[in-house]
């Protein structure tokens, strides 16, 4: 990965489909979702298409999908298979891995594995998804090997569009993903990076207080055009939290070339902007420059 080249790195994509063509969430969510989002771009690309589509416009992005199997009966995207299809492409993805926080120990093993064979650089929540409250002691086996190995842990926070319009929405209960909730893992592991994703509507200023109090946790700004942004969100970008705040898209739900021509539009500082866009995930993921071979 050549960083200067880099456009910049998108912290939030999704697999949405497997190498057999299975989809990582049952129809009735998937549809609700693409309602919701309004189904603006085609769905469920490959990962060599993502790879390619990140490539052709120069940004490197963050990759994974979401093991929600005990909440919803449906099986995962196997996160190996994730992190090799990446491999193949270190230029410009990135992987994440998900492991279900009710798979407990068995999981935290599972995470330590995938990143010392998979090279797997961080890990992704969907309390809401998932069914779980992220400051339930249940999943404190795997915040533990996820602090101890440096990599980050990213939360969905606020509403989801998944489940949205179905009856009981779908079972997805709202309150899991209140930022507040990772305050507290925050806390008890505060060695551990932890990224708060979306504008957390409707609790954006529980993540505005937890990003300015506790040194290690960031927000993404991915699921929303920025131009949606609440005012306060963009306030904090250009001042206390500038950098803390990091470019997501959320494709393939909200496609990249989307969110950046409204970015160019918002009233954000020039100084600001690079750390937005690349330079504040550089130094979150720490990460390097591939060398030119001699």
């Amino acid at each position: 990965m050549k960083l200067d080249d880099l456009v910049a790195i998108d912290l939030h994509t999704h697999v949405e489909i497997s190498a057999d063509g299975r989809s990582s969430l049952s129809p009735a969510l998937m549809g609700a979702s693409d309602k919701h989002f309004g189904g603006s771009i085609p769905r469920q690309p490959t990962i060599d298409e993502t790879a390619a589509y990140y490539r052709e416009r120069k940004m490197a992005a963050v990759v994974f999908t979401v093991d929600a199997e005990h909440a919803t009966g449906h099986p995962r995207i196997a996160n190996e298979e994730i992190a090799e299809a990446c491999a193949a492409h270190p230029d410009v993805l990135i992987p994440f891995a998900s492991v279900d926080p009710w798979k407990g120990r068995a999981g935290a093993r599972e995470m330590r594995r995938l990143v010392d064979q998979y090279g797997v650089r961080g890990f992704k929540y969907h309390p809401s998804l998932q069914g779980f409250a992220p400051n339930d002691v249940m999943a404190y086996p795997q915040y533990e090997v996820i602090e101890e190995l440096g990599v980050p842990a990213l939360f969905h926070s606020g509403q989801t569009g998944i489940g949205a319009g179905l009856p009981g929405g779908g079972g997805i209960r709202l309150k899991y993903s209140n930022p507040m909730l990772v305050d507290d893992v925050a806390v008890d592991f505060p060695d551990l990076r932890i990224i708060l994703a979306h504008p957390s509507f409707p609790w954006q200023d529980e993540a505005l207080a937890v990003a300015t109090h506790k040194p290690q946790v960031y927000i993404d700004l991915s699921g929303w055009s920025p131009k949606y942004f609440p005012a306060q969100l963009v306030r904090y970008a250009n001042s206390l939290l500038q950098n803390k705040v990091l470019f997501g898209s959320d494709y393939p739900l909200i496609s990249p070339d989307r969110w950046l021509a409204d970015f160019a539009a918002l009233e954000i500082k020039p100084e600001v902007r690079p750390k937005v866009l690349k330079n504040n995930a550089i130094q979150l993921l720490g990460l390097t420059d591939d060398k030119e071979e001699s």
